[in-house]
């Protein structure tokens, strides 16, 4: 599993716990091991223009996910086939604010955002009711079994 990262955003990111949170999400996705998956952290005028631009909505926001071969999980023990994932592109400031409201850490909000935006490139979504129950619960149990592991 190829994970690159770049670290543009000024905050301090254990880059080594990002690439092992992705190959442990990855591998339980059943996704091949030779797909590729960037993450980029940047700063909030970075993200804001990428927002605007992507998505147009104003300001910055806390991740966004750019997918490139649509991979999907894989299913039954089978994995997908390789492919190039996309990329995650994470604001560590806005994480920052919404760990002080969600009462943890920001390397934890990080976390999360991460495992938020690999299930985005996976397919998977929240716009509907059903959608966001089973894609909340999923990205939580990928967290707390990656953190649980470690």
């Amino acid at each position: 599993m190829s994970v690159e990262i770049n670290n543009e955003s000024g905050y301090e990111v254990d880059e080594a716990e990002f690439a092992a949170l992705a190959r442990y999400v990855l591998d339980a996705m059943h996704v091949h091991p030779q797909s590729e998956l960037g993450i980029r952290f940047v700063e909030t005028d970075v993200m804001t223009e990428l927002h605007v631009r992507w998505m147009d909505e104003p300001g910055p926001t806390d991740v966004l996910s750019f997918p490139m071969d649509e991979l999907r999980p894989g299913r039954d023990g089978d994995v997908t086939p390789a492919g190039e994932l996309g990329d995650i592109v994470l604001c560590p400031e806005v994480a920052a604010q919404q760990a002080v409201t969600a009462g943890h850490s920001t390397a934890e909000e990080m976390l999360l955002l991460t495992t938020h935006g690999i299930l985005h490139l996976l397919g998977y979504d929240h716009a509907e009711p059903e959608e966001e129950k089973e894609m909340f619960a999923l990205q939580r149990k990928l967290l707390l079994t990656f953190l649980a592991s470690r």
